[in-house]
């Protein structure tokens, strides 16, 4: 928000005497009054700070605990199931064979007998004598007759003993089978147990989160208030301008206070002593008048016709932006050349001690950890416009001063390139005020404090299809991309899945224990991921093709997990990681 400066001229006296009586004593003065957003921009964060919300987000997190337990458990015992049911179907196969080899064997027997049927009776030693034949050949034919008796008596017996072994590996089979079922059963009863809590527990969650959206939805209606308020009071600080006779001069004209100021003005004091570059004042009562230069004014112009669109990274506009985009965006409408990103945007802007901080000058934030992380427009020494990927959203959002890594001037032209602060110590990337995740992670997508499955509808955006929603730099993100698509194919994304509350996470698991994530770790209970169709479901398609190629640039994914050869083969499945 911004006000008029409290500086008080000296009467009648010289141009050159006001001038320094206004540089040595007024430092400190031609300063906005505070638009006095919320800490949280937006109202994104800070929301579920409540003792009893507290508790029943222990309870679920006990309950998720349980779950994951039990999940290896339903694996393993669905695996052991699966190994006894081979097992018996791999003994009834042995018991087969073997009774179709002991069923050869007796069929020649069987034969063998017909043919001694046929012959004239029984084969007996008896019989041979009586048939009067050659004394040796009788004692030959006797000597094989009982050699054939014993093989087929061998013969059969170990084809019998065959079958009897089959058979009772078959009956150990089952008896294992029977075993894994009963494990099977008592893990499903022990889920369905844990399913019930997860569903009591949920019931609590969705009331409770039902007061949150409320107090969320309002705490966004207090945002809007203070963009429009803050709106209001730059038009009017323009219009009092116009109304003082003052034509904004250009930065140029500014350089050098205070001798090379239009006639009229004079220079706004620095912190440090002399004059502050790049900005002058009408002197008058009771107030003075603060005096931009016009490229500034028509920056920070733009900049307010920007409030309340999306953040998306990676995008300038017109529907949504990104940190550095925006204020490139600005500034080149007033006609003053800027890189696009947080890192460029600081290394070549000439910097100003923090203390003489004006409207229109851009404020990095970070801290030593994390290097640099965001960078907005100041309104006054304490609020900034910003595109924020916290509040998704190009806001009004307080300036905070334990994070200011320093303030930069446009007007002043631009400096030789300086050293950009970066993480340290391993931390990750912060970009537009929000963590850079990697391409690839497996940890937490935590945000805004909410936890997963129980984020309010109101902190997130719509897709524009069927009623699914992501959190807000990702739904812009994903809207951008789905414009491109049909750029490609002539249709929007088709999307089947979106933001998963944790209810429909306990149903799903419910359903696929062994498939589905565990309750409050799926990465759709973030509001970051989608699951699309259209031909994106299978790999190699164009449309998974331009996926592959294109989706990059929104900053959406295809996690490794879901790649092929990986195990959960998922060409569905993207995901958010643009911030």
């Amino acid at each position: 928000m911004l006000a008029r400066s409290r500086w008080r001229t000296r009467g009648t006296a010289a141009r050159t005497a006001i001038t320094v009586l206004a540089v040595a004593a007024l430092a400190a003065a031609a300063q906005p009054a505070a638009a006095a957003p919320s800490d949280q921009p937006g109202g994104t964060s800070a929301v579920l700070d409540s003792r009893a919300l507290d508790e029943l987000q222990q309870r679920a997190a006990e309950v998720q605990t349980g779950l994951q337990e039990q999940a290896s458990e339903v694996t393993a015992a669905r695996e052991e199931l699966a190994e006894a049911e081979q097992a018996v179907v791999a003994a009834e196969a042995v018991v087969s064979d073997a009774a179709g080899e002991l069923a050869v064997h007796q069929a020649e027997v069987a034969g063998y007998a017909a043919a001694v049927y046929r012959d004239g009776g029984a084969l007996t030693p008896l019989t041979l004598l009586l048939s009067g034949g050659d004394p040796g050949d009788v004692v030959a034919a006797m000597g094989f007759l009982e050699i054939v008796d014993a093989h087929a008596a061998e013969v059969i017996g170990a084809a019998e003993q065959l079958r009897q072994a089959a058979l009772e590996q078959q009956r150990q089979a089952s008896a294992a089978l029977a075993q894994a079922r009963e494990r099977a059963d008592a893990v499903a009863g022990r889920v369905a147990e844990l399913e019930a809590a997860a569903a009591r527990v949920t019931d609590e969650l969705d009331e409770a989160l039902g007061v949150v959206d409320r107090q969320l939805a309002q705490l966004q209606q207090e945002q809007l208030e203070v963009n429009d308020r803050t709106a209001a009071n730059w038009r009017a600080y323009v219009e009092e301008l116009a109304a003082a006779g003052i034509t904004a001069p250009p930065a140029s004209a500014l350089l050098d206070p205070p001798a090379g100021l239009p006639a009229g003005l004079v220079p706004v004091g620095a912190g440090g002593g002399g004059a502050q570059r790049g900005a002058a004042q009408l002197p008058r009562q009771p107030t003075s008048l603060l005096v931009l230069p016009a490229e500034t004014l028509t920056a920070v112009t733009a900049a307010m016709d920007a409030l309340g669109l999306p953040y998306a990274p990676g995008t300038a506009g017109p529907e949504s932006w990104d940190c550095g985009s925006l204020v490139q965006s600005v500034y080149a409408a007033a006609g003053v050349s800027l890189p696009g990103n947080q890192a460029d945007l600081y290394a070549v802007t000439v910097p100003v001690a923090p203390a003489d901080v004006l409207p229109g000058d851009l404020v990095f934030l970070g801290t030593g950890e994390s290097g640099l992380g965001h960078v907005g427009i100041a309104l006054d020494p304490k609020t900034m416009l910003a595109a924020d990927a916290r509040a998704g959203a190009v806001v009004v959002r307080t300036l905070p001063a334990d994070q200011v890594l320093g303030i930069g001037r446009p007007s002043l032209g631009q400096r030789s390139p300086s050293p950009v602060p970066g993480p340290t110590g391993g931390a990750l990337r912060v970009e537009c005020g929000n963590t850079v995740y990697p391409s690839s992670y497996g940890g937490a997508r935590a945000w805004g404090g909410y936890p997963n499955g129980l984020i309010p509808p109101s902190a997130m955006c719509p897709l524009g299809a069927a009623g699914h929603r992501l959190r807000c730099d990702a739904a812009a993100a994903y809207r951008a991309m789905s414009v491109a698509y049909a750029g490609a194919f002539g249709t929007p994304l088709c999307i089947t899945d979106s933001y998963r509350t944790y209810a429909s996470q306990v149903r799903l698991y419910g359903q696929k224990p062994a498939l589905a994530a565990v309750p409050g770790t799926s990465n759709h209970g973030w509001g970051l991921a989608v699951d699309l169709c259209g031909g994106i479901e299978r790999f190699g398609t164009p449309q998974y093709d331009w996926m592959k190629a294109n989706a990059g640039r929104f900053g959406f994914l295809h996690p490794d997990w879901a790649e092929p050869g990986n195990g959960r083969e998922e060409p569905w499945h993207w995901e958010y990681a643009g911030s």
